[in-house]
């Protein structure tokens, strides 16, 4: 059972680390497909949800959940039910991020377990679809501070690559 539980954390843990840090803040920097299906202000919950039958909205979504796979095939030989649990959790954790666009509120001692244990909240998560620079991180708010670093990082990368190419 133990073996199960830390399977289950490591896969949110890592999956969420390369989640961010390989594809969402890279993509806010150089790429626009998750800006476009995931953050324009015209969209809502029901406009990006798995519902849709957008194939980019799809493609944003896959491949955000990629990192959350290949951590579940490296995990796997250690506690299938781990890896099970752990995916389950990561995709209702997907569904309860986004439903501040229906008017949830999260009760108050759901927020304090939330702020103990370090895990997104709908508010947070709608924060950063309103800031996209800020609230990084899918499940874990530990994620924001290495987050910001790795985004102005990638922003000075991405002036510098522009200067090198056009000979400024």
């Amino acid at each position: 059972m133990l073996e199960a539980i830390v399977v289950a954390w490591l896969l949110l843990f890592f999956g969420d680390f390369l989640s961010t840090f390989v594809y969402h803040i890279p993509e806010h920097v150089f790429g626009s497909l998750h800006l476009r299906t995931h953050h324009s202000w015209k969209k809502d919950f029901r406009h990006y949800a798995i519902l849709t039958l957008n194939l980019q909205v799809l493609l944003d979504g896959i491949l955000g959940a990629l990192p959350y796979l290949i951590m579940a095939v490296m995990l796997w030989s250690f506690s299938p039910i781990g890896v099970i649990s752990g995916l389950l959790l990561g995709q209702f954790h997907v569904w309860w991020r986004h439903v501040s666009i229906l008017g949830w509120q999260t009760p108050n001692i759901v927020n304090i377990v939330c702020q103990f244990l370090l895990i997104t909240t709908p508010e947070r998560h709608w924060l950063h679809h309103h800031k996209t620079n800020l609230g990084f991180g899918d499940i874990f708010t530990f994620f924001e501070q290495p987050a910001q670093v790795w985004l102005r990082w990638l922003r000075l990368l991405r002036v510098r690559l522009r200067y090198i190419n056009f000979g400024f």
